[in-house]
């Protein structure tokens, strides 16, 4: 009788194996031994293509940012490669938000990442911005987007409308956000976005006419 064969590992299959398994059981759900069963594999076998978890969620992490668009920055409008980022970034993260606390750590060596925060910068500071403003924009929009995606707002609220009837009578209707979640999110991320933009269209004339002034 034949011996089963082994299953044929690829570093694109390890990943899409990883991802699927956090997207289930969260963060904490992935080990390499537990992929090893996903996969029904020996956990030997998956150390010749990635040698640490850490390393694997890494390029999981790469993967996914892949599909965030920095390409506005280029034309010259500041505004529109803001907007393009911040919601091509929430997106990515929306997909996958087990994975959050991975994705939005900072860039530190990886070069797709620091290829992104260098399209950002040089979008922003070709546009008129100062470097030092540019820097703060850019975490700006950041903080923005990783809090938008770290926890849905909506869904924080239980949907037992006893809870709120009698003793809390200005959330009469707060049992009903939850059904709404996904609306109220995309709406309130559209909504804090558009306000910052506002702000930021302010201050950039502000920049404008101070450098007019010297």
């Amino acid at each position: 009788m034949a011996r089963p064969k082994t299953p044929i590992l690829t570093r694109r299959g390890i990943r899409a194996a990883a991802l699927a398994l956090v997207d289930r059981d969260g963060l904490e759900g992935l080990s390499m031994r537990k992929l090893a069963q996903e996969l029904e594999v020996q956990a030997a076998s998956l150390y010749s293509h990635y040698k640490t978890k850490d390393e694997l969620l890494a390029d999981i992490a790469n993967e996914i940012m892949a599909d965030v668009d920095v390409s506005g920055f280029s034309g010259g409008d500041w505004r529109h490669g803001l907007v393009t980022w911040a919601r091509s970034y929430r997106a990515a993260l929306a997909a996958h938000p087990n994975l959050v606390p991975v994705i939005a750590v900072g860039p530190g060596l990886r070069d797709q990442a620091l290829q992104r925060a260098d399209a950002i910068h040089g979008g922003l500071v070709s546009a008129g911005w100062p470097p030092r403003h540019a820097t703060m924009i850019g975490a700006s929009t950041k903080y923005l987007v990783v809090g938008a995606a770290i926890n849905s707002f909506a869904r924080g609220f239980s949907d037992d409308v006893q809870v709120y009837r009698d003793r809390y009578p200005n959330l009469f209707q707060a049992h009903r956000l939850a059904e709404h979640a996904a609306e109220i999110d995309a709406e309130s991320f559209e909504l804090a976005l558009e306000s910052f933009l506002a702000g930021l269209d302010r201050l950039y004339e502000k920049v404008r006419e101070d450098r007019a002034d010297r």
